[in-house]
């Protein structure tokens, strides 16, 4: 720190002048960073400006980046869940309208002709519900076709070790827990659940119910009502209504992964924020206070500039002595 020293009547050595000059240079130096901070905006401009609030701001920076991309998963994953929903309420539509189908059809008032158009109406229905299962697609993949599954990053351990969900949309999946009434009449269960309803593979076993064949609309004749008769109708529909119910049950599987989805996509959002504040306090600079300083070292350079110049006056004055 400077000390006042008083050299006595020295002409070769001006301590006053060199401590002018020394405060000086600190309140230019004072300027000169405060300018520097109101301009970038950040007190931290270099890891010497305060190493430790460099490395804590940095490592928080790494992490919100790695929340943001977390964030961006949890987007791409309600996306699937959505794209998913949407489609399972089309084929809920469908599936009721090919099940309102046969319950008319069912009606002895009706004659052969009109179950034979309701059969095949109830067809062109279960051709859309085979279109929006080929339809529904997301990253290049089937969604519904009874093979997709994946897992989002949804966030990071301490150790950056991966929180991730899994979407499981697979034939396999227990969650679905699938049931129907077999040919003899027995409640079942099964996990295969599969909504492919005219395709080649797994179409005799509609939305997991066993047995039934949405193709079978299509053979119902006037000579041979098939799935349409009267022996077999009350059958049919009893079908309907499992598949029905076993599409909601994936449709409300769905629900709840997309409920946890929109809950950690709230918890990112919070978090990302929280971040952003621990950062900007560590190294944004306050404006305020910056330039409360920089009018200070202002002031200190004005004052220094006129020690400096009244301390360069006083060897001169000690040459009075010689005249």
């Amino acid at each position: 720190m400077p000390v006042a020293i008083s050299n006595g009547g020295r002409i070769r050595t001006n301590s006053a002048a060199e401590n002018a000059y020394n405060a000086l240079m600190q309140s230019t130096k004072s300027i000169s960073k405060s300018q520097l901070n109101i301009s970038t905006g950040k007190k931290i401009n270099a890891a010497s400006d305060d190493v430790s609030g460099y490395i804590t701001s940095r490592s928080l920076s790494s992490r919100n980046g790695s929340l943001k991309q977390a964030l961006n998963s949890v987007g791409d994953a309600k996306n699937v869940t959505a794209i998913a929903q949407d489609a399972l309420d089309n084929i809920n539509s469908l599936l009721s309208d090919i099940k309102d189908a046969a319950a008319t059809a069912s009606s002895a008032a009706l004659g052969t002709d009109e179950k034979v158009a309701l059969a095949k109406g109830a067809f062109r229905m279960a051709q859309q519900i085979q279109t929006v299962v080929d339809s529904t697609v997301f990253g290049g993949k089937q969604l519904l076709d009874g093979t997709f599954s994946g897992d989002w990053t949804v966030g990071y351990k301490a150790n950056n070790t991966l929180l991730t969900i899994g979407i499981d949309l697979t034939t396999s999946n227990a969650d679905f827990n699938t049931s129907f009434y077999d040919a003899s009449g027995n409640f079942q269960s099964t996990n295969s659940f599969d909504i492919k309803s005219i395709s080649n593979t797994g179409a005799a076993n509609f939305a997991g119910v066993s047995g039934l064949n949405l193709k079978n609309l299509n053979s119902v004749e006037a000579t041979d009502l098939d799935i349409f008769s009267t022996e077999n109708i009350k059958t049919t529909i009893q079908s309907l209504t499992f598949a029905l119910n076993n599409i909601n049950k994936v449709a409300s599987y769905i629900g709840g992964v997309e409920n946890r989805l929109s809950s950690q996509d709230d918890l990112l959002t919070s978090q990302i924020t929280n971040y952003n504040a621990a950062i900007s306090r560590i190294e944004d600079t306050d404006m305020a206070e910056e330039q409360l300083s920089l009018v200070k070292a202002q002031f200190l350079q004005s004052s220094s500039l006129t020690s400096l110049s009244q301390a360069n006056q006083n060897p001169s004055s000690f040459l009075q002595l010689f005249r």
